[in-house]
């Protein structure tokens, strides 16, 4: 059983704030719905783009189907800014469909957390844009963590 608490708890500082992004991001960086799904309350609210759902196993079903879509997924997160209970994030990642086709989506979140450090609320916003294979950024082999992002990269 999973436990139902996932530290650091709100409200947040700068630092804890931090730590929950980057958790956030290494576990979709595992692309393991099963394992992503415990970040969340069970009856988590989801807004990703134009999809709406919320509960685990709804969550389960939409990650299973995005990384079945989304090959080669890399993800880096960074925060943005942050409340009491809320975290607002940036974020990229790279991906390429089933022609081979590579893209990089930019984004924004924003996500609520319950006491118990697990989030109940989170809304994508993202925009997907074709890449040739050289214009990657999150190369295999390559920390997420390292990349240089500005706007000379936009």
């Amino acid at each position: 059983m999973a436990t139902e608490s996932k530290p650091p708890f709100p409200p947040f500082t700068q630092e804890t704030a931090r730590q929950k992004v980057k958790a956030a991001q290494a576990a979709w960086n595992t692309k393991n719905p099963e394992l992503v799904q415990f970040a969340y309350t069970p009856d988590s609210i989801w807004r990703n783009r134009d999809t709406f759902l919320q509960g685990r196993e709804a969550i389960v079903d939409f990650l299973r189907k995005k990384w079945a879509k989304e090959r080669d997924y890399r993800l880096r997160k960074e925060l943005f800014a942050f409340t009491d209970n809320k975290i607002a994030v940036q974020f990229w990642y790279e991906w390429r469909d089933e022609t081979g086709q590579w893209w990089r989506t930019y984004g924004l979140e924003d996500w609520t957390f319950a006491d118990n450090g697990l989030m109940k609320k989170r809304q994508m916003s993202g925009n997907d844009v074709k890449i040739q294979e050289d214009e990657r950024w999150f190369k295999d082999g390559v920390d997420v963590d390292t990349v240089e992002i500005s706007e000379k990269h936009w």
